[in-house]
C-alpha cells in the first residue's frame, strides 16, 4: 500500500479572478478517487482558501494584511472544504478537514495529537485535507507557505512520496518562459541548482515560489522521501506520475537512502521555536562530526543562554555562536546551569532527541 501527500497550489485550484476552478478540482479528485480505490492512502495539503474567500466578499474599507487574510480564509475555507466534500462524496469517499498552525509543531504533545488524528482518519479510509488555520495565525508564526506545511505533514506521517502540484512543469535550468530552458528531470541531494531558479513573481493569491519548492523538496528528500514537482494543470497528471508511465514531464528529487526517526523529524522542524542556546566545546563538536549519534553531556557545555523549561527545544552552538543543531532539553535552564562542566550527570540532550544540521 502506498501513502502519498499531494500539495495543491492556489494557482492550480483557482482561476485568474480567484474563483475556484471546479473543473480542475473535479479532474484531480477523479484521479485521487481512482488511486484511493486501489488502496493508496492520500493526504491533501490544499491552498486556495484565502483566494476563494476574497472572491466572495466586497469589503468597504481597506484592511491590513493580517485582518484581510483572517477574513478571507474564514469565508474561503468553508467554501473550499465543502467543494472537496461534495466532489469526493460522488465516489462514496469521505474527506475531513484538518486546520493547523506552525506553533502546533513546536509542542511534542500537539505534534503527536495531529499525527494521531490523521492516522485515525487514514485507518478509516478518510482523506485528510490539511491547510493552515489563517484565521488565528499571525505573520511571525505563519508557515512560509503551504509548501513548508506539506513538508511537515509528509515527514510527520512518514509518507512514501510528496507530489507538489504547481502551474509549471518542474524546475528549469533557466526561466520557464525561455524557449531554450529545459526541465531538470532528476535532482540528487548533493546537487545545488539554486542558481538556475529564476525568482518569479508570485500571484496575488499565493505565497509560494519555486525557490521555496526547491528548498522544501530537498529537505523532505533528505529524510528519505521521494518528492515530485509537476504541473497540476496538465490532464491526468496524478495518474501519469503514479502509474509509472512517464508520459508527463516533471522534476523528481531522489531521496536519501536512510530516513530519520519521527522524533528527530519533529525536533528538526521545531528549530524556529528554540527557547535557548547551549554553547559546547571543541571536544563535543569533534565527537558530533565523527560519531553524530552522541548525547550532549554537561561536561562539554561551556555556557547556557536563554530561559527554557524541561522538554523545550534548544539550539546547540559552537563558541562563536554558529548553530550546529537543535534538541529537546531534559532540564530547565535554571537546573541546567548548576551542572555546566560536570561529569556523571544525565545528558542535557539525549541523542534520540538531537538533530544535527
Amino acid at each position: 500500500m502506498k501513502r502519498i501527500a499531494i500539495k495543491i497550489g492556489t494557482s492550480v485550484l483557482t482561476r485568474a479572478d480567484g474563483t475556484l476552478n471546479v473543473t480542475r478540482m473535479s479532474s484531480l479528485i477523479d484521479q485521487m478517487a481512482e488511486l484511493h480505490g486501489c488502496g493508496t492512502e492520500i493526504i491533501i495539503i490544499s491552498s486556495g482558501a484565502v483566494a476563494s474567500g476574497r472572491n466572495e466578499i466586497k469589503i468597504e474599507k481597506k484592511l491590513d494584511s493580517v485582518s484581510a487574510r483572517q477574513l478571507y480564509s474564514a469565508i474561503g475555507q468553508t467554501k473550499l472544504i465543502n467543494r472537496y466534500y461534495e466532489l469526493f462524496r460522488n465516489y462514496g469517499i469521505i474527506c475531513g478537514q484538518v486546520l493547523t498552525t506552525k506553533e502546533n509543531f513546536s509542542s511534542r504533545v500537539h505534534y503527536l495529537n495531529q499525527k494521531h488524528c490523521m492516522m485515525v482518519m487514514l485507518e478509516n479510509k478518510v482523506i485528510p485535507i490539511v491547510n493552515e488555520n489563517d484565521t488565528i495565525s499571525v505573520d511571525e508564526l505563519m508557515f512560509t507557505d503551504n509548501d513548508e506545511l506539506s513538508a511537515l505533514i509528509t515527514t510527520m506521517m512518514k509518507m512514501d512520496s510528496l507530489i507538489i502540484l504547481s502551474d509549471v512543469d518542474g524546475i528549469y535550468n533557466g526561466a520557464p518562459t525561455d524557449p531554450n530552458a529545459d526541465i531538470i528531470q532528476e535532482i540528487t541531494l548533493d546537487e545545488n541548482i539554486s542558481n538556475y531558479i529564476v525568482k518569479s513573481i508570485q500571484s496575488s493569491f499565493g505565497r509560494g515560489g519555486m525557490q521555496s519548492k526547491y528548498r522544501i523538496a530537498k529537505e523532505v528528500a533528505s529524510k528519505g522521501i521521494s518528492v515530485i514537482i509537476a504541473n497540476g494543470q496538465r490532464e491526468n497528471i496524478l495518474l501519469s506520475l503514479l502509474r509509472g508511465k512517464n508520459t508527463v514531464i516533471h522534476t523528481k528529487f531522489k531521496p536519501a537512502k536512510k530516513s530519520i526517526s519521527s522524533v528527530k523529524t519533529w525536533v528538526s522542524y521545531s528549530k524556529d521555536f528554540a527557547k535557548g542556546d547551549i554553547y559546547i566545546n571543541d571536544g563535543v563538536i569533534k565527537a558530533i562530526k565523527e560519531i553524530r549519534t552522541v548525547s550532549i553531556l554537561f561536561v562539554g557545555i561551556v555556557r547556557i543562554v536563554g530561559n527554557f523549561e524541561k522538554d523545550d527545544i534548544i539550539r546547540i552552538v559552537d563558541k562563536n555562536g554558529f548553530k550546529i543543531g537543535v534538541g529537546k532539553s531534559n532540564y530547565s535552564s535554571k537546573e541546567a546551569a548548576k551542572y555546566i562542566g560536570k561529569h556523571s550527570i544525565k545528558p542535557l540532550i539525549h541523542y534520540n532527541y538531537l538533530y544535527i544540521e
